[in-house]
């Protein structure tokens, strides 16, 4: 008797490679429609919140260590920095926080982002040298923001630079209060906020201070579930392509490295990924410390397109606070870079730590733990306790 014969299983449909493109793209625009759609709902909710609100928020920001840490924090824990300085453009759009007090929160973002390069070469903490060279190359990351912040912080304060330079540059870009010139981000995104708020007042029929602060989660949903749908997309899109001429162009260091840091970091929306990328090539001996740095410098100017692309749905302020992650950022590289003694410094701290960590595993536990969250955190609790007083 002959055995029946097996039934086939049903072929997965391929879609044609147009098609499937064309579907991306559009995935890709709805993404970054919802994002900029939730950094508008954030400043409206903040002005729904008042003008009581918003001196309460600025009165725990006014000292600019304890800004400095909340960003640091804030970072660390949601763990990118793009998310951070949306909020916080959002935040400065809405009349929740002035341009001052954002700056030092902006400086402490661009500290915590790092964390996640550290996580990533927890990952080889069982191969000896291949956990130095990985510890090396995510800490250094760490070791040139805080020297940043070391220069860059007291000159702020000192001068107003950062501020400064920044208003200056929005003034050029978008205008004047009163005389902005027309955005057609605002003209795309408003219609939905609006919706969105009408929605919230006529048909639940919320008091002001319930739909601010369903506005506030329903914002901070939007950008979460925006950025890291976008930066997947991305990461498919861009990321698996460019990896050979990214390794490629790593390698050769200087200028070139930089670059290929700051157009990889635009199209994949994080700097975490392209760090994150760098460190097991490192690791591995691929990648040679210094090249790396280059690159590492080139994701750190990358990363700020985010925020200026949030504050496009903003006022003049939102773009100046925006401006002032970027002019943090290419000031710290023109001071550090081209001084060998500056630049080398953060390669030589990192190369000192990850040493420690070799030889006692829980350093780099310790490290991690301490500087970006314990550390943040107690300034955060004294600041609190002593306002109490």
């Amino acid at each position: 008797m002959r055995a029946p014969h097996a039934i086939a299983a049903p072929r997965p449909v391929s879609l044609p490679p147009v098609l499937r493109n064309l579907l991306r793209f559009l995935a890709l625009v709805a993404l970054l429609y919802v994002f900029l759609w939730a950094i508008a709902l954030f400043g409206a909710a903040f002005k729904l919140m008042g003008k009581e609100f918003s001196r309460q928020l600025i009165a725990t920001t006014t000292n600019p260590v304890i800004g400095l840490m909340i960003g640091l924090l804030a970072t660390s824990l949601i763990q990118s920095s793009s998310s951070t300085t949306s909020i916080v453009v959002g935040m400065v759009a809405g009349g929740a926080l002035t341009v001052g007090n954002a700056v030092p929160i902006m400086m402490g973002a661009n500290m915590g982002t790092t964390v996640t390069n550290t996580l990533v070469a927890m990952t080889s903490m069982n191969r000896r040298m291949e956990f130095r060279r990985a510890f090396a190359g995510a800490t250094m990351h760490d070791f040139f923001n805080l020297l940043a912040i070391v220069i860059l912080f007291p000159l702020e304060l000192a001068t107003g630079y950062l501020q400064k330079t920044a208003t200056w540059l929005s003034t050029h870009l978008v205008g004047a209060a009163g005389t902005e010139f027309p955005n057609p981000v605002k003209t795309v995104v408003n219609p939905a906020v609006a919706a969105t708020e009408d929605f919230l007042t006529g048909v639940l029929h919320l008091a002001r201070t319930a739909e601010a602060v369903l506005l506030i989660v329903i914002a901070l949903a939007g950008i979460f579930f925006a950025l890291t749908f976008l930066t997947r997309l991305l990461k498919g899109l861009v990321l698996r392509r460019a990896e050979g001429v990214f390794t490629r162009t790593v390698r050769r260091s200087g200028l070139g490295a930089m670059l290929m840091g700051v157009v990889v970091t635009v199209a994949v929306q994080s700097s975490s990924i392209t760090t994150s990328l760098l460190v097991p090539l490192i690791g591995a001996g691929i990648v040679p410390l210094q090249a790396a740095f280059a690159a590492t410098l080139g994701a750190n100017v990358g990363t700020t397109v985010t925020a200026l692309l949030a504050s496009l749905t903003g006022t003049p302020e939102a773009v100046t606070i925006a401006l002032v992650h970027l002019v943090f950022n290419l000031t710290a590289i023109v001071i550090i870079y081209p001084l060998p003694l500056l630049r080398n410094l953060p390669i030589r701290a990192a190369r000192l730590l990850a040493l420690q960590t070799v030889r006692r595993r829980w350093v780099a536990l310790v490290y991690m733990f301490g500087i970006f969250f314990v550390m943040p955190l107690l300034f955060v609790l004294v600041d609190r306790i002593l306002r109490g007083l």
